[in-house]
């Protein structure tokens, strides 16, 4: 099975070339598909000479439209025949990959999500992670342990039917709320975790677009 990569950038000059290489490295049949959402900084200097990354695939957004937009084009551009979502700080370990696709392969489950440890996240993020999961678990009746995680890995064949309308980091809500509605088991394993507190784009603030998500997409019509 082919792995597709799905890689949200937006100003990430200083990580961008390091997560390409260890994301290369990654012993696995993949693609890599980075959406630039319009980055003001070195960003898309640094992708023309990633050319020796294989198998990677570069569209560039004209106007910055959030992560969730950067998701949706990526989506439409995928071959694999699973999808995982990749930020391009160094939050998260390219190593997990095997782990996240392995149930998918064996089928054992259509999606399977990554479960961090937040001990390096600052206190107030960590409790807004755990906030919104609750939230979510409640709502959908779940027993889920970390919506937000950045590492939610699909077989193709669910990312096809999400239909992403969200243009922010609200996209995770709303991924996990349509996985849910349409009735997809999700298996959690853990990942390898450590937070970035420079530079962060994710806030606080956040939560809240996200709340309105988990309750629009709890009631609307699929």
């Amino acid at each position: 099975m082919k792995l597709s990569v799905v890689m949200p950038v937006f100003n990430e000059a200083g990580t961008i070339a390091e997560i390409l290489r260890r994301v290369d490295a990654v012993p696995i049949e993949k693609e890599i598909v980075l959406v630039d959402d319009c980055s003001r900084d070195q960003t898309p200097d640094i992708l023309k000479s990633q050319t020796h990354i294989r198998n990677l695939r570069v569209i560039t957004h004209a106007v910055n439209g959030g992560k969730g937009a950067a998701i949706q084009t990526a989506l439409e551009h995928v071959t694999g025949d699973i999808v995982v979502i990749q930020d391009a700080d160094l939050e998260y370990d390219p190593n997990d990959f095997h782990a996240l696709v392995t149930p998918i392969v064996n089928g054992q489950a259509k999606v399977v999500y990554g479960v961090r440890s937040l001990i390096s996240q600052k206190w107030y993020m960590a409790a807004g992670n755990k906030f919104l999961t609750l939230v979510t678990n409640v709502l959908y009746g779940l027993r889920i342990h970390d919506m937000e995680t950045c590492y939610k890995a699909m077989a193709r064949e669910v990312v096809q039917g999400l239909k992403l309308e969200c243009r922010r980091f609200d996209v995770e809500a709303e991924i996990t709320a349509k996985i849910a509605r349409r009735g997809y088991k999700i298996v959690e394993v853990p990942v390898h975790y450590t937070a970035r507190h420079e530079h962060k784009k994710l806030s606080p603030l956040d939560g809240w677009p996200a709340i309105r998500a988990l309750l629009k997409y709890r009631f609307a019509k699929l």
